[in-house]
């Protein structure tokens, strides 16, 4: 249903930003910057620090016994005023948006406390105690399938919670009588595109109405808003949803703060008043959204031309320990797309979910293409390699035909417009692979490791909202019901001094949608751009928006901006009507440019815009019969190609799909295994280019994030279920040093089904990068296997082999630790100004344990050889407080002692043992110490770079307390200089 569009007038042209004055000069408008009422409280949440354990109590009465705390609540007032979570399939199984029974991984809410501001509810934190019993945790998909394997969900019976098989064509049939089987095995990783702004949320109640007012970053898809309200036990009129005007970046992620924009409304009931609450970058790290980690088996029937005659699919997807709405979004999203750009008319697809003792996943840019183009492009790569035949050549020999279109995939998808072959033949050609080939020879007649990767890949936009009930067996969705399209929705209204202001049900995360609206409705109306306002902010409970609405699957120039585009057709129709009566000519004469509505056949017979369309509300009387007002027009569009899905199991998944084809040059140093991206090309047919500047932006920005999951990234679990990624100095991202600069093509071919001929553009590259990167690392190395991310760790296996075990022994190696925890060794000596038997007995004094402690508040003991205190510590960025139980062993009285003891805090937990032997050494005591220790939780997230320092630095402190102590008490009067120098074993 493409317009014919006007390439005469301001769309198509890379127009200056109207959103950057304001973002480039501070005057940016986040949710943090929002005003609030001025008896607002601040959230703060408690998380877990295990991956796995039961809730055996909970003693919250210290916290709520804080002056200036409001509410403090756990898993079960929080269950006794919501509903469970929306669960995504059928399945016996609860997801509430906080622990109850039970936490299932590491970062989980257990209670949440709202205090007058954040800091006091911090304080608060602290001061909840909560008795864990541990209990096995899972992290591997794959094991987390085995008979047995410890259940996360018992009700379940299993931790798979959806298994479909699918069947398009005779894949059988051509696997019997295929020449060749060729198959591939690919883990992908988690990782997170990591936006610089995380999650906010305010949130009030109305008690008199029984409604929850709630502002949150939210991106969509409004279809979550239904999952809010259901939770919160009101009606969708009751719960309404509030956008701040700008986001500091989403890329997905964003739509995972539902479950806090959730808490966030309980916990305003029960305080009595607003609350916010802003999510800090660790709680972000360890327990926000991310991708999901897919084990993938693909197995292909080739010819010995190597044309790929069926496909089978295994995908193991790991979505965490609950399956949130509205996964399994990223392993259905690409159904419709399992033969990517390749005539392939048999396909076997088996479909297993999997719960495992990490957090619940949710979209990522680009969600399920990556997974899914990792896998099929690694084995056409290595179809090639095993046929003896090029690449390029077999990438060719399967592509969609030319003049195809619109193709029907074996799976459903209806793909709308292109040229895939001319589009490659484009890329090669201007890209230079000739020329990079060259290179390639010239870099490996020299010694050194270059390959060469390609990959093609069709990138979908504007998702289907029927696509996900392909999860449910056509039996089901008979009975729940059919669902399908994709519902944009814009508004166009005129004030009464003529000036046009535009609204769409879209929350723009930086893509410029105030810059193309206006391009749009400006060009359309024959306006300047800067005549026309534009308002992206979302109000559920003003606006007219859908399930549908939101900013995701690259929808905005495809459908929103369209949609933009028709209604703006309908307000241009009727105002070229009110002109004509004016102006005393035909409607078909009327044409609209510079401020002016005016007569093709004579330009001097005009009037303006503002007065034409200002006559709706000044005298609406004169307005021709049977034309109705130009105040305001608002326009719903569905394309009619989105149905549900077929009694086959056929669904097209996405409206549009654009095609692009990647090829790159890397080198590897062969001394460091170091990664070297020589050079980079990416085309994109993306339909019509609304806005070259901004499309040039979206390829960026997808690419640095490609490179970042290519090289660096990795959400990484231990086999405990603890969480290894916890701070940016652990997840690493690429900055410009790792970042080339890609040569960007374009290949126009209009989509035929959306109003401006626009497809998305936004996630293409990551979806073909990772695996283009990947393949020209096979190239260098010779490797058949390649696991992202490509670390210098994995570099130099695939470099140097596997490393040789440790010759240490056995005997000198650290202990081992407990599940979820981090080791730790360590040892040294101190020297104190006091006889051995004065420090003996300083060591078993709570008093002087106290005062030398670092950061304790109280030292209790409980008997000889058993304490317990109350200690603040802090590692990097992580600072918290802790419940410290002390016990003493082995003593030889003053000589030796053993110290074994556990920690408990709400950024962590640790346990360990140390010995410690009190030398005399001429007055003086030598103390000498030697530990062992392992820790969880969020401050064993921090990483080993820090960990090891920072514990050797807290010891540290300890013993140089305790010199100052005894140095101190032996010099009584002695000045602070003298006693300083007396500890420090200095001259006087």
């Amino acid at each position: 249903m493409t317009v014919e569009p006007d390439h005469s007038g301001i769309v198509g042209r890379s127009v200056p930003r109207v959103e950057d004055a304001a973002l480039l000069s501070g005057r940016g408008r986040y949710i943090d910057d929002l005003p609030v009422r001025r008896d607002t409280a601040h959230m703060a949440i408690l998380r877990s620090p295990h991956a796995h354990a039961e809730i055996r109590a909970i003693d919250a009465s210290r916290a709520t016994a804080l002056p200036g705390v409001h509410a403090v609540l756990t898993g079960e007032d929080v269950a006794w005023l919501t509903r469970s979570l929306t669960v995504g399939v059928k399945a016996n199984v609860e997801c509430w948006p906080m622990a109850r029974d039970r936490v299932r991984y590491v970062g989980e809410p257990v209670a949440l406390v709202v205090a007058d501001n954040r800091y006091l509810a911090e304080d608060a934190l602290d001061l909840i105690e909560v008795e864990y019993g541990l209990l096995p945790a899972v992290a591997d998909p794959v094991a987390a399938l085995a008979d047995d394997a410890e259940l996360l969900h018992p009700s379940l019976g299993s931790n798979c919670i959806s298994e479909r098989h699918f069947r398009y064509g005779d894949p059988e049939a051509e696997f019997s009588r295929a020449p060749r089987r060729i198959s591939v095995e690919v883990s992908y990783p988690r990782n997170s595109c990591t936006p610089i702004e995380t999650y906010g949320v305010i949130a009030e109640y109305d008690p008199g109405e029984d409604a929850y007012d709630v502002t949150a970053n939210f991106q969509g898809p409004f279809s979550i808003h239904a999952v809010m309200a259901l939770a919160l036990k009101v009606p969708g009129n009751r719960m309404r949803l509030r956008t701040p005007p700008d986001s500091g970046g989403s890329f997905g992620v964003k739509q995972g703060v539902f479950v806090y924009a959730i808490l966030a409304a309980v916990a305003a009931r029960v305080a009595g008043r607003p609350v916010k609450w802003i999510e800090d970058r660790l709680e972000h790290l360890t327990a926000s959204v991310s991708a999901t980690n897919r084990v993938t088996k693909l197995e292909a029937a080739v010819g010995e031309d190597g044309r790929v005659l069926a496909l089978s699919w295994d995908q193991i997807e790991d979505c965490g320990a609950h399956l949130r709405a509205p996964e399994p979004a990223t392993l259905y999203r690409m159904h419709g797309n399992m033969t990517g750009a390749y005539a392939i008319r048999n396909v076997a697809i088996r479909n297993r979910v999997v719960l495992t003792n990490k957090t619940p996943t949710g979209l990522n840019r680009g969600f399920g293409g990556p997974q899914v183009y990792y896998s099929l492009e690694r084995l056409m790569h290595r179809i090639a390699d095993e046929l003896g035949l090029d690449r390029l050549e077999v990438i060719r020999r399967n592509l969609v035909p030319s003049g195809a279109f619109p193709y029907r995939t074996a799976t459903g998808a209806l793909l709308d417009s292109g040229d895939y072959a001319a589009a490659i033949d484009m890329a090669v050609s201007e890209g230079g692979l000739s020329e990079l080939r060259e290179r390639q020879a010239r870099a490996r007649a020299r010694g050194r490791l270059y390959g060469i990767g390609l990959a093609a890949a069709v990138e979908p936009s504007v998702s289907n909202m029927g696509y996900i009930t392909t999860v449910l067996t056509p039996q089901e969705r008979a009975k729940a019901g059919p669902k399908n399209g994709a519902q944009s929705v814009a508004s166009i209204s005129i004030d009464p001094l003529g000036a046009v202001i535009v609204k769409v049900a879209s929350v723009p995360q930086g893509q410029g949608h105030r810059t193309v609206l206006a391009q749009v409705v400006a060009e359309r109306l024959g306006l300047p751009l800067e005549a026309v306002r534009v308002n992206t902010e979302l109000d559920t409970g003003r606006d007219a928006w859908s399930i549908a609405s939101g900013n995701y699957s690259s929808r905005f120039a495809a459908a929103v901006a369209g949609t933009a585009r028709l209604a703006a057709d309908r307000i241009r129709e009727r105002l070229a009507s009110i002109a004509a009566s004016k102006l005393n000519v035909t409607v078909d004469r009327i044409e609209f440019g510079n401020g002016r509505i005016y007569d093709r056949d004579n330009p001097d017979n005009s009037v303006s815009f503002n007065r034409v369309a200002a006559s709706s509300h000044w005298a609406p009387a004169t307005l021709p019969d049977g034309v109705e007002h130009t105040i305001c027009e608002t326009v719903f569009w569905s394309p009619e190609q989105l149905e549900a899905p077929t009694p086959d199991d056929g669904i097209n998944s996405s409206l549009c799909h654009g095609f692009i084809f990647d090829f790159c040059g890397v080198e590897i140093d062969p001394d460091t295994a170091e990664i070297r991206i020589d050079k980079y090309v990416t085309m994109h047919d993306c339909g019509r280019i609304l806005h070259p500047g901004m499309v040039e932006g979206q390829v960026r920005g997808a690419f640095a994030q490609a490179v970042g999951a290519a090289l660096l990234e990795e959400y990484a679990y231990g086999d405990d279920g603890s969480f290894l990624s916890g701070t940016l100095a652990d997840y690493l991202m690429p900055t410009v040093m790792e970042t080339p600069d890609p040569v960007i093509l374009h290949f126009e071919s209009p989509s035929p089904f959306t109003p401006l001929g626009a497809k998305g553009v936004g996630e293409g590259n990551c979806m073909s990068t990772p695996v283009c990167i990947a393949n020209a690392v096979a190239d260098a190395t010779g490797a058949t296997d390649i696991t992202l991310p490509l670390s210098p760790a994995r570099l130099a296996t695939l470099v140097y082999g596997e490393e040789r075990p440790s010759p240490r022994p056995e005997a000198e190696r650290p202990g081992e630790t407990r599940p979820g925890e981090r080791q730790l060794t360590g040892e040294g000596s101190a020297t104190v100004n006091a006889a051995r038997e004065d420090v003996w007995r300083m060591l078993l004094d709570p008093g002087t344990l106290q005062a030398i402690i670092p950061g304790a508040h109280d030292v209790e003991k409980l008997s000889d050889t058993h304490f317990r205190a109350d200690v603040t510590l802090g590692v990097g960025p992580v600072k918290g407080r802790y419940r410290a139980d002390i016990r003493l062993s082995d003593m030889i009285e003053p000589e030796a002692v053993t110290l074994s003891g556990s920690t408990q805090g709400a950024l962590g937990f640790g346990n360990g043992t140390g010995r410690i032997t009190l030398v005399e050494a001429g007055g003086r005591t030598v103390v000498n110490y030697r530990y062992e220790a392992g820790i969880g939780g969020k401050v064993a997230s921090v990483g080993g770079r820090l960990l090891d320092g920072a514990a050797r630095v807290v010891i540290g402190q300890f013993f140089q307390a305790l010199a100052r102590h005894a140095g101190g008490g032996a010099e009584g009067g002695k000045g602070l200089l003298a006693r300083l120098r007396m500890t420090l074993g200095g001259r006087r």
